[in-house]
């Protein structure tokens, strides 16, 4: 069973900083790529940034720039450093990780997501 364990979630006013943690645990295959996803009220989730095992970090342009992420390969953890928050960037943060497919070819792996953590910017 994989889980994926958020942390980091919460309130801050407009401007401030919140970094936020997942770190997947349980029986993994290797993990290929590991993500932030968000969803506000009454809009479609929506992708954040990602980092690739094998590629460049990828952002969302609503957050490039403000936002950066990063992983600790040997802890099955990925980080979103949220900087310059803004009253649009609540949300409810999902974190997700693809695994490689069981014979390491190209194409998506597995997919987990976490439970999903409330991120909440006051202006």
């Amino acid at each position: 069973q994989v889980q994926l364990v958020e942390s980091g979630g919460g309130s801050v006013q407009a401007g401030g900083s919140l970094r936020l943690s997942c770190a997947v645990s349980g029986n993994i295959f290797p993990i290929k790529v590991m993500g932030w996803y968000r969803q506000a009220p009454g809009n479609q989730r929506e992708f954040v940034a990602s980092i690739d095992i094998s590629g460049p970090e990828k952002f969302a342009e609503s957050v490039e720039g403000r936002f950066d992420i990063s992983r600790d390969y040997a802890k099955n953890t990925v980080y979103l450093q949220m900087n310059g928050l803004r009253a649009e960037d609540t949300a409810v943060y999902y974190c997700k990780a693809e695994m490689f497919r069981p014979d390491f070819s190209a194409g998506a792996g597995q997919e987990y997501w976490g439970q999903g953590m409330q991120v909440t910017v006051s202006s």
